[in-house]
C-alpha cells in the first residue's frame, strides 16, 4: 500500500509518499520511502526568533502544493492529463478551500492539469491513503494541512486518516533497522530506487515503553503499553524544552533555532568557570511534569548580571550553553527514568526536535545501558516535524479512516483520549 502523509502542524511543510510492504508471517512491515519533501520556514521566522502562527500559515498555504508536487515527481506519480472539472465537484473543491485562499488559487489548477496517479495496475502507480496531522499544534498551520487533505480525499476519492502528532514523533521510531529484504530485491519497481530508502520496521520496540517527546512545542513522558495505547504521564506545565533553548539562544545573542546553536557551541566549552550554576526546575518533584520558564528567566538575569565584555566572550557564552544544555538534560533524564522505573518499562523512545541533540542521545544511551535498557531515537533528520512520520503512523492507523466533512484541525489534541 502507497500513502501520501501532510504534516504542517507547526512552520515544516511535510509531505511524504510511503510504501508499506507486509511481510507474510513475521508481520513486521517493509517501509520504503518513495518520497520525503520538508519545506522549512526558518529564514521567514529567524529574524522574530520565533515561528508566528498567521505568518508561518500563509508560508505554508505558498508552499505546499509546490512541496507535494516534488514528492509525487520524485515517487514518479506525476501524470499530467488535462482534466475537466465537473462544476458541482468544482463548487464543492471551493467550498473546502475557502478558508485557504491562497492555497485554492495553486490546488485547483494542479487538480485540473494531473490526473489521480492510479491510471496503471502496479503497485507503485496509486496512492491507498491519505494520512494528515490534525493536531496537535497551531491551529491555523494545522488547518492549512488538514484542507488540503481534505480536498485531496473528496477530489481524489481517497481514504483519509488523521494523525495525532505526537504519536508521529512515537511511531516514527519504527523507521529503524535499515535492511534490504532479499525477496524483494528481484523487483524491477523496488530495485531501480536507492536501497538507503528501505526500512524493515523496528522490532526492538518492547512494551511497556516510556516515550519522551520532546520539542520546540511539546515536552511530554508518554506511557505506551503498545502501538495505539498510550497515557500522558506528564508535560511541560509552561514552556518547552526547545522553547527554552530557543530563548536562551535569544537571550546570549545567538540566533534562532536555538537549539542546534546552543548544541554546537556547547562542544566548544573550555574550563571557564561560570559564577554560578542554573537550576533544574522540579527536578526532584514526585510527578512527571516538566517547567522550563524558571530556567529561562534564571539565563536572562544570569547573563544581564555579566559585564558588557564578558557577555560576548566567546569562552562565557560557551560555558552558558553548555550549562544550558546541560540543566534542561539533567531534568529529562531524571523524570525520563523515574517513569521508567516506576512503570517497569522496558524501552526508552525518544523523538521530536530537542532528541536531535547530540549530548543527549550520548547520556541517555548511557543512563538507559545502565538500567539494561534500549533507548531508540529516529534518524536526526527524523526528529524534527516530516512527512514521514506521520505516514508511518498513518500505516498503523489505517483502520481509523474519517470521512472528510468530518475531520477538523485540533489544536489541543492529546494523545491517548
Amino acid at each position: 500500500m502507497n500513502i501520501l502523509s501532510i504534516e504542517t502542524s507547526c512552520d515544516d511543510t511535510g509531505i511524504a509518499i510511503l510504501e508499506v510492504i507486509e511481510n507474510g508471517n513475521d508481520k513486521i512491515p517493509t517501509f520504503s520511502v518513495m518520497a520525503n519533501k520538508i519545506a522549512s520556514q526558518i529564514k521567514v521566522h529567524q529574524k522574530y526568533g520565533g515561528v508566528f502562527p498567521m505568518m508561518a500559515k500563509r508560508e505554508h498555504q505558498k508552499n505546499i502544493v509546490p512541496t507535494f508536487v516534488d514528492a509525487l515527481g520524485e515517487a514518479k506519480l506525476l501524470d499530467a492529463k488535462p482534466y475537466a472539472i465537473d462544476p458541482e465537484k468544482l463548487k464543492t473543491l471551493k467550498t473546502i478551500l475557502e478558508r485557504e485562499p491562497e492555497l485554492a488559487k495553486k490546488l485547483i489548477p494542479f487538480l485540473k492539469k494531473y490526473s489521480k496517479p492510479d491510471a496503471r495496475p502496479e503497485r507503485s502507480r496509486r496512492i491507498d491513503y491519505i494520512a494528515v496531522t490534525n493536531g496537535p499544534g497551531l491551529e491555523p498551520c494545522l488547518w492549512v494541512g488538514v484542507n488540503f487533505a481534505r480536498a485531496l480525499s473528496y477530489f481524489w476519492d481517497i481514504p483519509l486518516i488523521p494523525i495525532n502528532h505526537i504519536e508521529g514523533h512515537i511511531l516514527v521510531n519504527y523507521l529503524q533497522n535499515k535492511a534490504v529484504i532479499p525477496n524483494l530485491i528481484g523487483d524491477p519497481e523496488l530495485s531501480s530506487r536507492s536501497l538507503d530508502s528501505r526500512f524493515r520496521g523496528n522490532d526492538n520496540v518492547k512494551f511497556p515503553a516510556i516515550a519522551l517527546v520532546v520539542s520546540g512545542g511539546h515536552t511530554q513522558l508518554v506511557l505506551v503499553e503498545g502501538v495505539g495505547k498510550y497515557k500522558i504521564l506528564g508535560e511541560t506545565r509552561d514552556d518547552a524544552a526547545g522553547e527554552c533553548f530557543d530563548k536562551a539562544a535569544k537571550i546570549l545573542g545567538l540566533g534562532y533555532p536555538g537549539g542546534p546553536i546552543i548544541s554546537k557551541l556547547a562542544l566548544q566549552a573550555t574550563s571557564y568557570k561560570l559564577q554560578a550554576t542554573l537550576p533544574r526546575p522540579m527536578l526532584h518533584t514526585k510527578d512527571y511534569d516538566f517547567s522550563f520558564s524558571g530556567l529561562k528567566t534564571a539565563i536572562l538575569y544570569s547573563h544581564q548580571k555579566q559585564p558588557k565584555k564578558i557577555q560576548k566572550n566567546k569562552d562565557y557564552i560557551c560555558a552558558m550553553c553548555a550549562e544550558i544544555q546541560q540543566a534542561i538534560i539533567d531534568v529529562l533524564l531524571k523524570k525520563t527514568f523515574k517513569a521508567v522505573v516506576d512503570f517497569n518499562a522496558r524501552t526508552i523512545i525518544l523523538g521530536g526536535g530537542v532528541s536531535a541533540n547530540s549530548e543527549l542521545r550520548r547520556q541517555f544511551n548511557l543512563q538507559a545501558t545502565n538500567y539494561n535498557l534500549q533507548a531508540i531515537f529516529p534518524e536526526p533528520v527524523l526528529s524534527t516535524d516530516n512527512g514521514l512520520m506521520i505516514g508511518v503512523a498513518g500505516y498503523y492507523n489505517k483502520d481509523k479512516i474519517i470521512n472528510w466533512k468530518y475531520l477538523e484541525a485540533d489544536s489541543n489534541l492529546r494523545i491517548g483520549e
